[in-house]
């Protein structure tokens, strides 16, 4: 028991001392890290629970099944604690689509996420993919959820009251998962024949179970019948009964008899370590059991009392209750009194020759627009995949730089006339130039991704993917980014208010790039109509909003020449993206914007050629003088499509509060043309965009 709770999964004994620097304090944070999800106050008596977490490893040995089930652990963390689930989003890294088991594990990942989501009844809204060779062998599968509640029913995981009884619910214990946070999320992988022996450490899920589940826990909260409720997820039934206890104060006495098993001769530590899935913990008083165990039978899931709470400070296994103790342990030392390490970190030796070595360096490209049709990918073969229309509260779904979602009560279904927008962001190519300010630049391009929809940001999670923490480097990076982060979060006045450690993301002795994906949920104040979305109008003018640095370190473009990991990237000015960004939703929220799109990866011509491809509408384009203007990816911009009626307005407004912005040219025809680097086919590029993941992956996903 003590080797998984005190694994890096469960413990985070490596990175636990650094994650404390985050700002996780706001007036309407109701509950912050530390518990299965964040939870806050959206207004109206409405809760929102937000959580991201990763299924990495699993993924890598069993693409399917490791997608799927994380998709299902992430939903039990949600209503674990009494919020109905409304929304997943799939940040998702493969190795390079030329690499035949990347496609392999990219087409298993997605299918799980379709299979799992689009059975459990829950809408997949958005996401990232994105191929890199760095993350070959070791893809990136993170998965967020959102979920509402009414603040009265929100509920701890918290084994109070002794004589209380401790009811498993859900699905059987078996041997898949034994061992999955000791033996794949500190491991490392090399090639197929090795990585098959880990295949039992991965989870098989349920969706079917899942949704029951959900429907019989929310009944119970709905009761009160439930004084506190833990997900099974890590370390199965010893993670659930040893963090209820310890953080009630309290001990418990679990049983092993009554565990519904669906594998004969299980020895014990099997039973207490099991990741199955579609599990729960319940902690009810024995005066409420019956009314809990008809519930179960409603629903047709199973409910097993397998433990008593005690007031002894102890978990204590015994093979039937008043039988054999097979194990004795304080539970706050199960849970609490893990290793924390401070483990060496220093920066790469040669991080003054790297920062030397600028991408402003290269030749300026021959072919501006083939550079550019190089850099475009349509993904929406993957969000095909996915239903994102469940409960028809998406308002602006995959595709978008935002998610948005009708905000309704969760008790009586009315529609509040406000909405939720969600967003998840990540680059790994300013990670690997500099951690800290990539950081900083990610946290900025989820503000802009929310501005452009009219939404304003209210909490962050994030999901922290490195290598291997054994190496300086590595720890140096993570240590970097969390600096960089928190700097951002400060500066913006946002709380972070949950997350997750990924890692030991490496493959064949190399670490992947340091990648830091984050969260950000927002609120619409008044959705009376559809935001704008990233679209041109014909005859509309094009505003570029923002100071472009012309600093190309770090970009796509760079890394499609061969320069990644060099150089600095571009100064980042929060309080100027703060205003720009407060400008932006101003315009959006006042019905002032056609088209809006935030300016990030690929720089302002991948902007404007996504704005055109999606809308079918060209463009012609001038004062973007050189390649940098085109490709250089500075923070804090954004592309805004306006009707030339309203343009003196926008302008006054834009001008009144100093935001820097110039005129670069009219949307319209079939052309996309910048005056003086490229003259493009709007049909050639759009069939370019659309065709680049089906022709690699085919028209559908084919496992399951």
């Amino acid at each position: 028991m003590f080797s998984v709770m005190w694994s890096e999964h469960c413990s985070y004994k490596s990175s636990r001392i650094h994650l404390k620097r985050f700002p996780t304090e706001a007036p309407w944070v109701l509950v912050g890290p530390g518990e299965g999800a964040g939870v806050v106050d959206v207004g109206d008596g409405i809760g929102a629970a937000i959580r991201i977490e990763s299924h990495n490893h699993p993924s890598a040995i069993e693409p399917y099944q490791g997608a799927a089930t994380g998709a299902g652990g992430i939903l039990r963390d949600i209503f674990s604690m009494g919020a109905r689930p409304i929304a997943l989003m799939d940040p998702l890294r493969f190795g390079p689509l030329d690499d035949p088991r990347s496609r392999w594990i990219a087409e298993g990942v997605i299918s799980g996420i379709s299979g799992y989501g689009n059975s459990v009844g829950v809408p997949t809204v958005g996401g990232e993919t994105v191929f890199d060779e760095c993350y070959t062998g070791n893809p990136l599968v993170n998965v967020l959820c959102l979920g509402v509640l009414p603040v009265e029913r929100l509920v701890l995981g918290r084994a109070e009251g002794v004589g209380n009884l401790a009811v498993l619910l859900g699905s059987t214990t078996g041997r898949d998962g034994i061992g999955g946070v000791s033996v794949l999320a500190s491991a490392g992988f090399s090639d197929e024949a090795s990585d098959a022996d880990k295949r039992p450490s991965v989870q098989v899920g349920d969706p079917f179970e899942e949704k029951r589940l959900i429907e019989a826990c929310l009944e119970l909260l709905d009761s009160n019948l439930a004084a506190g409720v833990q997900d099974l997820g890590g370390a199965g039934i010893t993670c659930a009964t040893a963090e209820t206890a310890a953080k009630g104060g309290a001990g418990m006495d679990v049983m092993i008899a009554p565990i519904p098993q669906r594998e004969p001769g299980m020895q014990p530590f099997e039973v207490m370590t099991s990741e199955s899935q579609e599990r729960m913990l319940a902690i009810v008083e024995p005066g409420n059991l019956e009314a809990v165990l008809a519930i179960a039978e409603r629903w047709e899931i199973r409910a097993n009392v397998i433990g008593i709470v005690t007031d002894t400070g102890r978990l204590r296994v015994l093979d039937e209750q008043g039988g054999q103790v097979l194990a004795d342990v304080p539970a706050k030392a199960l849970e609490q009194d893990a290793p924390l390490y401070d483990r060496p970190r220093s920066a790469p030796a040669d991080l003054d020759q790297r920062q030397a070595d600028s991408a402003n360096s290269l030749d300026a490209p021959s072919d501006p627009g083939a550079d550019l049709i190089a850099m475009l990918s349509d993904t929406s073969w993957v969000s095909s995949q996915y239903d994102h229309m469940l409960f028809l509260n998406t308002v602006e779904g995959p595709g978008g730089d935002a998610a948005v979602l009708r905000l309704k009560h969760p008790s009586t279904g009315l529609d509040t006339g406000r909405g939720l927008a969600l967003t998840t962001d990540g680059n790994h190519l300013w990670g690997s130039v500099d951690p800290y300010r990539g950081g900083v630049m990610t946290v900025a391009e989820s503000v802009m991704n929310l501005a452009v929809v009219g939404a304003r940001p209210l909490a962050l999670v994030n999901c922290l993917n490195f290598g291997n923490p054994e190496h300086p480097e590595v720890m140096w990076q993570l240590s970097e980014s969390i600096d960089g982060l928190s700097e951002a979060l400060l500066a913006f006045g946002i709380p972070c208010v949950g997350g997750n450690v990924s890692l030991y993301n490496e493959s064949r002795g190399t670490d992947i790039d340091p990648t830091a994906v984050v969260g950000l949920l927002g609120v619409v104040d008044a959705l009376e109509s559809p935001p704008p979305g990233v679209r041109l109008v014909e005859g509309s003018r094009l505003l570029l909003l923002g100071h472009t640095d012309p600093e190309l370190s770090g970009s796509a473009w760079a890394a499609l020449h061969g320069h990644r990991g060099r150089g600095r990237l571009p100064e980042v000015d929060l309080e100027a993206v703060a205003s720009v960004a407060d400008a932006v939703r101003d315009l959006v929220i006042a019905g002032l914007v056609q088209g809006a799109h935030d300016v990030s990866s690929g720089g302002t011509a991948v902007a404007l050629a996504e704005m055109a491809v999606r809308s079918g509408v060209g463009f012609t384009a001038a004062r973007l003088a050189d390649h940098s203007d085109l490709f250089a990816e500075s923070s804090g911009r954004a592309v805004l499509c306006i009707d030339p009626e309203k343009l003196r307005e926008v302008l006054d407004l834009l001008e009144e509060r100093g935001i820097e912005h110039s005129r670069i040219g009219v949307a319209g025809g079939n052309r996309m043309s910048v005056k003086g680097q490229f003259d493009l086919g709007l049909d050639e590029v759009a069939a370019s965009w659309r065709d680049h993941l089906p022709d690699a992956l085919g028209s559908g996903t084919v496992q399951g």
